[in-house]
């Protein structure tokens, strides 16, 4: 991995939470609570969503790639470790963030800083609060990824990588089916919308930026691409089209999407998706033809993903 390399995942990261608090500020954030209990709220969350979504990246291009004996056998392998590596590491983190979001997430509903909650206050918000179950549960997936990695790296078979890429998945779900989600009028159409609208989302955003930082040879991109590609084209309808119904559940009327801060976040979000499906034909299309500079236009793509897993983070924190 070359220098720029190293710094691209801290950079997207960083891209992803400044979006979100500049976004859930302007969006009317602090209406409903303090500064400092919004930005910790929006930093964890953004951080959460961008954890899951390279953890969900990582298994899944473990699962595209036929891992094991064969032509290339020794790249595999090294790739193979990497995805590992990646689970453990990426776990970690994501298991920290949700933890620390449980205490700002606790502090938003009772209305007190962080320094003014204690084990009593925890304890019913993740009992009594479907926020705090669904973080609860998150923590639970996060701490699944991170011991399937572990184990991984000792016993590379004793683990399927599907079985961390289906915790990755619920635990980036629970929290959302959990929130806003739960409490619409329709509740299962919405719960059911935003689970495939999040799963789709961080398997098109993940995957993309575990191609770009993994995959290193031209033969393995060979391999990666053409698999990765039709499994994009399924997950940017998939959260096209359950965007739109989740906009529909959550908005009043029309005149919402430039009247509210919630609207004008979606208005943003759309924005993005669309220079999202541009960017990414235009990758892939390099990618297929041997057309360079391609990973430019990649990372690009992903920079745009990371802006609009800001704006989404953001979406929480308000309507």
């Amino acid at each position: 991995m070359s220098p720029p390399d190293r710094w691209a995942p801290a950079l997207w990261g960083g891209l992803a939470v400044g979006t979100a608090c500049v976004a859930a500020v302007l969006a009317g954030g602090l209406a409903a609570t303090t500064l400092p209990v919004l930005l910790g709220s929006i930093v964890t969350r953004a951080g959460m969503d961008a954890m899951g979504a390279a953890c969900v990246g990582a298994a899944l291009l473990g699962v595209l790639l036929p891992l094991g004996p064969g032509p290339g056998a020794r790249e595999l392998t090294r790739l193979e470790r990497s995805v590992d590596r990646a689970l453990v590491g990426l776990g970690g983190v994501w298991l920290v963030l949700t933890l620390v979001g449980v205490a700002f997430r606790t502090a938003e509903a009772y209305g007190r800083p962080v320094s003014g909650i204690g084990g009593a206050e925890l304890g019913l918000f993740v009992t009594q609060f479907g926020a705090g179950r669904g973080l609860l549960l998150t923590a639970g997936c996060t701490a699944a990824v991170l011991v399937c990695g572990a184990l991984r790296l000792h016993e590379p078979h004793r683990v399927q990588l599907r079985i961390p890429l289906v915790a990755a998945l619920l635990g980036l779900v629970t929290p959302t089916v959990t929130g806003h989600a739960g409490t619409e009028a329709d509740h299962e159409l919405a719960v059911i919308t935003v689970a495939l609208h999040v799963g789709a989302a961080s398997m098109w955003v993940g995957g993309l930026g575990a191609m770009l930082l993994l995959v290193r040879r031209r033969e393995m991109l060979d391999v990666a691409v053409p698999r990765f590609s039709r499994l994009a084209g399924v997950c940017v309808f998939t959260v096209g089209i359950t965007g739109v119904a989740n906009a529909v559940l959550r908005l009043e009327s029309p005149a919402a999407l430039v009247t509210t801060g919630y609207g004008w976040l979606i208005v943003a979000k759309t924005v993005c998706i669309g220079g999202l499906g541009a960017l990414g034909w235009l990758a892939r299309h390099r990618l297929m033809t041997g057309r360079t500079p391609v990973l430019r236009w990649a990372s690009a793509e992903v920079s745009l993903m990371a802006v609009t897993l800001g704006i989404a983070a953001a979406l929480t924190q308000s309507g």
